[in-house]
């Protein structure tokens, strides 16, 4: 059993090894090798567990010297099998939190720099709505009579041109 659990563990660092990746991907990789560590991991644990829990099951006057050492073995085995998980779930939880600080470094750093885009963006599209077509001053519209017409013509009440 003990060179099963050597086998196993080679096979993960393998695995994870064979998917390190490109920057591009590296993320998910990782979450990826560090997941199949966690479940094979717990495979291993169950495996002990239920080679220990029938070593148990036999009454302590009846078993012999050797497996009471296995007992103990596996004792040991799983405990150093959940010291690894717990290392490796606490690592996850670091590079969690790490790559939440980093979204919200990279959020606010794009706020900022997209903010001065805004207000180019917004002004355009502002001054039509604001700005009405009206024809120029000096110009009389027809919808326009009486004094109107003559304010139009030069500014002033009383024209000349009138």
């Amino acid at each position: 059993m003990e060179g099963m659990v050597a086998l196993r563990s080679s096979k993960l660092l393998w695995r994870r090894r064979s998917l390190e990746p490109g920057e591009h991907d590296r993320g998910f990789r990782n979450t990826l090798a560090d997941r199949m560590d966690d479940i094979q991991l717990c495979k291993d644990i169950m495996d002990l567990k239920q080679e220990l829990q029938n070593l148990v099951a036999i009454p302590e006057k009846e078993k012999t010297k050797l497996q009471k050492q296995r007992e103990d073995e596996l004792i040991q085995k799983i405990h150093k099998l959940v010291q690894k998980r717990d290392f490796l779930v606490d690592d996850a939880e670091v590079e969690r939190l790490r790559e939440q600080e980093e979204d919200k470094e990279m959020a606010e750093f794009l706020r900022i720099k997209l903010k001065p885009l805004e207000k180019v963006t917004k002004s355009p599209a502002g001054s039509p709505a604001e700005k009405k077509a009206e024809p120029p001053p000096t110009k009389p519209t027809v919808a326009k009579t009486g004094i109107a017409l003559i304010k139009d013509c030069c500014g002033a009440t009383q024209c000349n041109v009138m």
